[in-house]
Parts: C-alpha cells; sequence; structure tokens
C-alpha cells in the first residue's frame, strides 16, 4: 500500500490535516500518524503540509486571557495571550539535554525532507492558535476584548521544540514575520554560527535572540547536553562573539543559562567571563522546572530554589556589573540588563 492510500485510511488525517492527501507527504517515514496523535495528546498541533511544524498555546497565554498574571517576557514588551508559541523544527535537534521536556523521538537528528514555506508556516500557525483559543469564547473569565486581541497575534516566539535554525529557510521566516508587523523571538542553542552570519548578511534579525548556554565551559556542556558531536562548544563561543553585531541592528540580545542544580547553576566566575566577553544586552538566569521527560533523566532536587537562583545571580552583578532588572519566583528566572543604556535602548524596540 503506498503512503498516499494508508493516509487516507488514517483518522488522523481525515479528521485533522487540513490539506487532506492531495499530496504525497516525504516526511511521513519521520512523522507518522502514531507520533503526530502524540504530540496531539500532549497539546500541540502539528500543522503545515509538510508536518514539520509545532504549536502550543502556552500556559501564560491560557492564564493572561483569564485576567492572570503574564510570561515574564512582558519585560520585552510581550503580551502574553496575543504570543504564538511554535516551532519550524519539530523533533529535530542536534543535543538531548538532560533537562528537556520534551520526549526524544526516533528520527531527532535527521531533517525533514521536505519544508514548507515561510508563507504557509506562519499562516498554518495562526490558525491552529485560532482554533485553540476559540474554546475560551464561552469562558466567562475571559473579555471579548482579550479573545479578539488573542485571535490577532502580534508575537511569534519561535522556540517550542527541536533547533530552529535547522529549518533552511529561518531567514526567510524572520522577515515574513517582521514584515506582517509581528515581533520574533529566536531562541537557539548557538551551534551553528554560520546561520547567524547569514542573518546578519541578510539583515534578517528577529526582534529578540537569546543563545542558550547550557554550561560554562566545554566540560559542563557535553555533559548535560549528552551530545558527542564534536567542536559544538567552540560554535557556541562564536554565536556569542555576534551578539555586538546583531544589537547595532536593533535586536534584544539575551545570553540564556538554564540553572540545573548540581549540573549547570555553578563556576559564576566562568560565566562571568562569557558574559563579558559576549556583551548581551541581557543576562537571564532561568531555573530548571522538574517538567516532561526531563524527570525521567534528572531528580526533583536538580530544581535549584528561588534564593539559590539569587544567590547565584548576585554572584554575575558583582562580576559583570550587570544590574537585575525583574525577578519572577513563579517562573524563577531572573533578568540581568548590562546598563541603563541598553534598558532604555531595548525600551524603544518595544512594540
Amino acid at each position: 500500500m503506498c503512503i498516499q492510500a494508508s493516509q487516507e485510511k488514517s483518522w488522523f488525517f481525515r479528521r485533522n490535516n487540513p490539506f487532506k492527501t492531495e499530496f504525497l507527504n516525504q516526511n511521513m517515514a519521520k512523522f507518522t500518524p502514531e507520533l503526530i496523535a502524540k504530540y496531539q495528546n500532549s497539546g500541540y498541533r502539528v500543522v503545515g503540509k509538510h508536518l514539520h511544524t509545532g504549536v502550543e498555546v502556552c500556559r501564560w497565554a491560557k492564564e493572561a486571557l483569564r485576567g492572570g498574571k503574564l510570561c515574564y517576557k512582558s519585560v520585552y514588551g510581550i503580551k502574553s495571550h496575543r504570543c504564538v508559541q511554535m516551532t519550524p523544527t519539530l523533533n529535530l535537534c542536534n543535543l538531548n539535554c538532560q533537562w528537556c521536556w520534551r520526549t526524544f523521538r526516533p528520527g531527532r537528528t535527521k531533517a525533514a525532507k521536505e519544508w514548507d514555506n515561510p508563507e504557509e508556516i506562519i499562516d498554518s500557525a495562526i490558525e491552529a492558535q485560532r482554533k485553540q483559543l476559540s474554546g475560551f469564547g464561552g469562558n466567562e473569565k475571559v473579555t471579548k476584548k482579550m479573545l479578539a486581541e488573542a485571535m490577532n497575534p502580534q508575537h511569534f516566539a519561535i522556540s517550542l521544540d527541536g533547533e530552529p535554525t535547522f529549518y533552511p529557510k529561518i531567514i526567510e521566516l524572520i522577515k515574513e514575520i517582521k514584515s506582517r508587523g509581528f515581533t520574533a523571538f529566536l531562541v537557539t542553542n548557538g551551534t551553528t554560527p554560520n546561520k547567524l552570519k547569514d542573518m546578519l548578511k541578510k539583515n534578517a534579525v528577529p526582534t529578540n535572540l537569546y543563545i542558550s548556554v547550557y554550561g560554562p565551559d566545554e566540560e559542563t556542556f557535553y555533559k548535560g547536553t549528552m551530545c558527542k558531536i564534536p567542536g559544538l562548544w567552540k560554535k557556541v563561543l562564536e554565536s556569542l562573539k555576534l551578539f555586538p553585531k546583531f544589537e547595532k541592528k536593533g535586536c534584544r540580545t539575551v545570553f540564556r543559562i538554564t540553572a540545573v542544580k548540581g549540573l549547570t547553576l555553578k563556576d559564576p566566575e566562568k560565566y562571568a567571563e562569557l558574559i563579558l566577553m559576549a556583551k548581551p544586552m541581557f543576562v537571564e538566569v532561568k531555573g530548571y522546572a522538574w517538567l516532561g521527560e526531563s524527570r525521567k533523566r534528572l531528580q526533583q532536587n536538580a530544581v535549584p530554589r528561588m534564593e539559590e537562583l539569587e544567590k547565584f545571580a548576585s554572584k554575575l552583578v558583582k562580576l559583570t556589573k550587570y544590574k537585575i532588572k525583574h525577578k519572577d519566583a513563579r517562573s524563577r528566572v531572573i533578568i540581568l540588563v548590562r546598563d541603563k543604556e541598553a534598558w532604555e535602548k531595548s525600551c524603544e524596540w518595544i512594540e
């Protein structure tokens, strides 16, 4: 039986694939109906013709709709209920981080064979977001004004799963997002400096560029990411050195520390050296959360207390002269800013 015929008999494709089976999906070896159903059950929506894009309405968007707390990223001008959390590289990453809450599915290191174009990705992501939010219309805590705003997103957080710079048209995707008047927050593990250099050359910088730094040194990086590919730490350092160039082009730069107790939450002196080298506008000390599949890899005592994060951040302040700008105990995050000039410049970029 050919792939197309088998898709016709799949309940998933009959119910959820807006393109039906008018095409022969060459990605089905990687994204089987069973795998997609698992993503669906986890709250993801797998969208697009070639099924490599994932969308999930985050908890903060739902809470904001009900009149509750906003995501800590509101510091950067984000309105949680108007943010699309998505990835164009579902189940595609070169790292296997111990703290990752995702399931390491088969084919994690294999790229899709065919890719949707940026316009298709954005349109299908917005459509999926709207469908997931439509049920809030009957919630008495949700005002019509808030729901109407949520149905017209302003922000794209390219961070949900996988390494987004592996999407071959990530530059075009960022350009298309910004051309529609949206902001684009890109979170990368920093192992693709050449892709970041191309963004600079083609003037396709995101609104915010986060580089997640998984350890203060090479040994910790490889232990935490469980990666066996040589030379990646040097690539991360190469990417960090690009921060000043991104800032010159109007991009907020964020050095992100995933703080895992007993693993990455150590050696503030080494982190300080990296920060002073990279000169990011912001530093985020984000505490690990014991969620999802990470619970199979780490013990609950790997979750740092807020007091421990504050102590660590205070050491970074002394070593780098950065200033603490924001604390969020619920998200267990502390945001440092380089100086007053960096903060004022950042405020000018807030939509």
